[in-house]
C-alpha cells in the first residue's frame, strides 16, 4: 500500500506525495534498469519521468540537487542518481537495490553480446533492433533536455551559464570537471542569496563517525576481490584488470565520454587487450544496450580475459571490471547522500548547486547532439581548427530510416504521450520492417 504525505522535510522541501513500499519501488527500479537506453541524458530523463512526474516519489528540487551532486562525482552519474533515489526512499537497502537494478540488466546483456561477439561474430537482427531503440532514445533525450531546461534555467544568468558550458565542452573540448568547478565557483561567489524558509538549516542525517565508518566499509568491499586474486592466483592478469579499472573509477569525471580516449589508448596500445576495431565495437554495444555507457569496461574486460585464457577467464575479468567500476559509486553516494539537502540549504552552496545544474543543461545538450550525430550518421569525424573542435558528420552516411523512426517516436511520445515502453517497441519493430524492405 502506498502512503501519502504533504509534510516538509528538514531540508525545507515538500516530501514526495507518495512513499512506495520497498516491493513497489523495486519493480520501478527494475523497469528503469531495463529501459535505460541512450546514455546519461536519456537515463536522467527516464528517472525524472518516473520518480518526479509519474510516481512523485522525489520532489523537483531534491532531484535537481541530487543531479548536481552526482555530476560532481567520478563514475556514471545516472547510476549514482538512481542509487541516491533508492537511498532517499528506503535507506541503504533501497540504494543497493536501485543501483544494482540500474546496472545488472545491461551488464547481463553486454556479457551475452560480448560472448556472442567472440564466439559467433555480429548478429544482424540484434544490430537492427538496437538501431530502432536508438532512434526512439533520441526523442527521449530531447524530452529530457526540454524538461530539465525549463526547471533549471529560470533566470537569464542560468541560461548564460548553460550556453557557456555547452560552448566550452562542445566547441573547445574543455575538461568536464573544469566546467563544473567554474560554474560552482561562480554560483558560490556571485549567486543571488535568496532567502528560503526552513526549520533546521544545519541538520545533517549522519555523524562524522558514521561517515568514516561508511567510507571504511565500502573501501574494504572495493578491495576484497583485488586482494583475493592477487593472493590466491599465480597469474597477475585479473589483478591487472582490477587495478586498471579501479584507477579509471576515480578519474571518470563527467561519465564515460570523458575517459574513453584514455581507456581506448591504454587497452589497445599499452596492454594489447583489444584491437582498435574491437574497442569501437564495444562502445557501440554499450551505447545500444540498457545501463550506463561505462559498461564498455565489462566488454573490454571480457574480451581481454577471453583472449588470455578462454570463456571462463573472460567472465571472471568481466565480473572484476564491473565490481571495481561500480562499487566506488556506492561509496560516493552512501557517504555523501546525507549531505545533499544540507548543501541545498546553505545559501552559498545552494547557489553553487544551482549554477552547476545550469551548467549540466549545457553538458546534456552536448551529449544529446553527440548521440544524435552518431545515430543519424554512420560516419562522424572530429575536426580541429586551433583550439576549436567540432564533430562533423559525413552527409553521405545519413540514415533516413533512423530519422523516420525518430520522427515517428517524436509524434508518439511528445504529441500522443505514449509510454516509453510502447515507443521503444514500435521503433524497434519499425527498424526490423524497414531493414527488410531495404535488403
Amino acid at each position: 500500500m502506498t502512503s501519502r504525505s504533504n509534510s516538509t522535510d528538514s531540508a525545507g522541501y515538500s516530501n514526495p506525495v507518495s512513499t512506495p513500499t520497498l516491493g513497489e519501488a523495486t519493480r520501478v527500479w527494475l523497469k528503469i534498469g531495463l529501459l535505460s537506453f541512450g546514455g546519461p541524458a536519456a537515463q536522467m530523463a527516464l528517472m525524472h519521468r518516473f520518480l518526479v512526474e509519474e510516481k512523485r516519489w522525489l520532489d523537483e528540487q531534491t532531484y535537481l540537487n541530487a543531479l548536481s551532486f552526482c555530476m560532481l562525482l567520478p563514475g556514471p552519474e545516472a547510476m549514482q542518481l538512481a542509487t541516491y533515489g533508492g537511498w532517499r526512499l528506503h535507506g541503504t537497502i533501497g540504494g543497493l537495490i536501485a543501483g544494482l537494478l540500474f546496472v545488472l540488466p545491461g551488464a547481463i546483456v553486454v556479457l551475452i553480446l560480448a560472448a556472442t561477439y567472440m564466439l559467433l561474430g555480429d548478429i544482424p537482427l540484434v544490430t537492427t533492433i538496437f538501431l530502432g531503440i536508438k532512434a526512439a532514445v533520441l526523442v527521449i533525450v530531447l524530452e529530457a533536455l526540454l524538461k530539465i531546461s525549463k526547471r533549471a534555467l529560470g533566470k537569464p544568468i542560468y541560461w548564460l551559464l548553460a550556453a557557456f558550458s555547452f560552448i566550452g565542452i562542445f566547441f573547445l573540448s574543455l575538461p568536464f570537471p573544469l566546467i563544473v568547478l567554474g560554474a560552482g565557483l561562480f554560483g558560490f561567489f556571485f549567486g543571488q542569496r535568496e532567502t528560503q524558509s526552513q526549520t533546521d538549516i544545519d541538520s545533517v542525517d549522519q555523524s562524522w563517525a558514521k561517515l568514516w565508518r561508511t567510507v571504511l566499509v565500502w573501501l574494504v568491499i572495493w578491495a576484497i576481490p583485488l586482494v583475493l586474486v592477487n593472493t590466491l592466483l599465480p597469474q597477475p592478469f585479473l589483478a591487472e584488470v582490477g587495478i586498471f579499472f579501479s584507477k579509471l573509477a576515480v578519474v571518470t569525471f563527467g561519465g564515460a565520454y570523458a575517459v574513453l580516449a584514455y581507456m581506448g589508448q591504454a587497452v589497445v596500445d599499452q596492454f594489447g587487450w583489444l584491437t582498435a576495431g574491437e574497442m569501437m565495437d564495444g562502445l557501440g554495444l554499450a551505447e545500444t544496450t540498457p545501463g550506463p555507457l561505462i559498461l564498455v569496461n565489462e566488454f573490454v574486460g571480457f574480451i581481454a580475459g577471453f583472449r588470455e585464457a578462454g570463456l571462463g577467464l573472460g567472465v571472471a575479468a568481466a565480473v572484476m571490471s564491473l565490481w571495481v567500476t561500480f562499487v566506488p559509486c556506492f561509496l560516493w553516494i552512501f557517504a555523501g547522500a546525507p549531505y545533499i539537502n544540507w548543501i541545498g540549504n546553505q545559501p552559498r552552496l545552494r547557489d553553487a548547486l544551482r549554477a552547476i545544474t545550469a551548467a549540466v543543461v549545457g553538458v546534456i545538450l552536448n551529449l544529446s547532439i553527440w548521440f544524435a550525430l552518431h545515430v543519424l550518421f554512420r560516419e562522424v569525424n572530429l575536426e580541429k581548427w586551433g583550439a576549436v573542435t567540432l564533430w562533423k558528420p559525413a552527409i553521405t552516411t545519413f540514415e533516413p530510416l533512423v530519422f523516420a523512426l525518430a520522427a515517428i517516436s517524436a509524434v508518439l511520445l511528445l504529441l500522443r504521450h505514449w509510454s516509453i515502453i510502447s515507443v521503444l517497441l514500435v521503433s524497434a519493430a519499425g527498424a526490423i520492417l524497414g531493414q527488410s524492405f531495404l535488403v
